[in-house]
């Protein structure tokens, strides 16, 4: 039965009544409760997917019989939520029933440590360790110190943080016209309650409960915004703002409906923070991150880090050196001052603070940016197996479309970097049978023929 659990880049998922079933989740909860031990305290979060509360549930009651005090969350709220409610009130673990981005047939069990990160291998290894070694705790103890399990509002701290920590004196009397599109995920209106007294015109697509999320997935790729797009453009945003399912991923949309992807988010985060709040701090991406957050660490003269991919590697860094913001090409961001997690709401909240301060648009901003960084065409491309395969190092080429290949980075999937910066790069997804190609070059039609000439060399060397 442990087979079925495995935690993967971020916590553990699966296919509702296959291997995601009551059995598994009450077998995971005990490994959790036999991890912690009795006397502990820890939150517990759920989304908007199908019975995330009764799961929910249904682990904090494993806990409670383990003598673990549980603060349950009364309603759906943000990954980040809970993970900002673990910190504050100095919990010893935040448990998130989510399956983020993944199908509405998914739900999924994240675990979040005292400081508000996500829980690194080392920690999920050692539960997955103790899968079945103890029988569920069905039946609450009969002692005096009975834990209990409280029904908790973890957001009215959450909002009364964000709003301090953004600069809503600033922002206050600007009347940027902003749209949310809340993909029918836990991320719901929560902004509307954070720019609460601001001339802030907001608005919200997608923001009711849907555990079918519309037929969809609640992931914020441009293939799934065509709707924020198209509004944004016809109705003359100045920002489009899209939340994933659990509300700790951002994407972007700019005047005229221009998807602005993940990896200048994070440039933008960085030079906002850096030279609009003079804050100090190094830059993190992952091994698929932009050449272009190269370039912006060198400007700003800071040290740039690259992880693996899994926001859980960036959170780490951020726990232990001075991190300005971090970020991943699937749109987690994680900035300086608050948890060492990714946000969505913090992360278009602090760019439309960007606009504020600088007076413009989110696409003039851009533009200005890649006029002097270096203008980036990033394209990736999922390719469903059958089943999870690790992409092959053998017989790889030394060159990409005529141009030589000067470097491999291998620990993380592969990736095979040009002398003229372009790249392109293979991993396996760590939650589901898919295989990933990415790709970066300076032209759109480079990028296109790089991403065709990946997915043909996965066909020959992987498949």
């Amino acid at each position: 039965m442990s087979d079925e659990i495995k935690f993967g880049t971020d916590g553990w998922r699966g296919i509702i009544g296959d291997n995601y079933t009551f059995k598994n989740l009450k077998i995971l909860s005990q490994a959790v409760a036999d991890y912690l031990g009795s006397g502990k305290k820890v939150a517990i979060g759920y989304d908007t997917r199908f019975m995330s509360d009764i799961f929910a549930g249904i682990s904090a009651s494993v806990l409670r019989n383990n003598g673990i005090e549980v603060l349950l969350s009364d309603r759906a709220i943000p990954t980040p939520t809970l993970s900002y409610a673990v910190k504050l009130r100095k919990l010893d673990l935040g448990i998130m029933i989510t399956a983020s981005h993944n199908p509405a047939e998914y739900n999924g069990f994240k675990i979040k440590i005292p400081t508000g990160g996500a829980a690194g291998s080392d920690l999920t290894e050692k539960i997955e360790g103790l899968l079945g070694k103890n029988p569920v705790a069905e039946a609450e103890e009969t002692s005096a110190s009975r834990a209990k399990i409280t029904k908790a509002d973890l957001i009215k701290d959450y909002i009364s943080f964000i709003r301090s920590y953004i600069d809503l004196k600033k922002i206050k009397d600007k009347k940027f016209k902003v749209l949310v599109d809340a993909m029918h995920g836990s991320g719901n209106s929560f902004i509307a309650q954070i720019l609460k007294g601001t001339k802030i015109r907001l608005e919200f697509m997608r923001h009711s409960v849907n555990p079918s999320f519309g037929g969809g997935r609640p992931e914020p790729i441009e293939d799934n915004l065509k709707e924020l797009k198209a509004r944004v453009k016809k109705e003359k945003f100045d920002l489009g703002i899209a939340l994933d399912g659990d509300a700790d991923r951002i994407a972007v949309v700019a005047p005229g409906g221009v998807f602005v992807h993940p990896q200048k988010i994070l440039g933008l985060l960085a030079l906002h923070l850096n030279q609009g709040r003079h804050w100090t701090g190094g830059i993190v991406k992952t091994i698929c991150g932009s050449t272009m957050i190269d370039n912006i660490a060198k400007f700003l003269d800071v040290k740039l880090y690259e992880t693996p991919v899994g926001f859980k590697y960036i959170s780490s860094l951020m726990e232990t050196e001075d991190i300005v913001a971090g970020g991943e090409e699937a749109g987690g961001m994680g900035v300086k001052g608050y948890i060492p997690e990714r946000d969505g709401t913090v992360a278009g909240l602090l760019l439309l603070e960007m606009m504020v301060y600088r007076n413009k648009n989110i696409l003039k901003i851009l533009n200005e940016t890649e006029k002097q960084f270096g203008k980036y065409y990033y394209l990736r491309q999922d390719l469903h197996l059958k089943h999870r395969v690790e992409p092959a190092k053998e017989g790889l080429p030394n060159e990409l479309l005529g141009r030589k290949v000067t470097q491999i980075k291998d620990f993380d999937g592969i990736k095979l970097i040009c002398e003229d910066q372009s790249w392109l790069m293979f991993r396996g997804s760590g939650t589901e049978p898919i295989m990933r190609v990415y790709v970066e070059a300076r032209s759109l039609s480079q990028a296109k023929k790089l991403l065709e000439y990946g997915g043909n060399l996965i066909t020959k060397y992987v498949l």
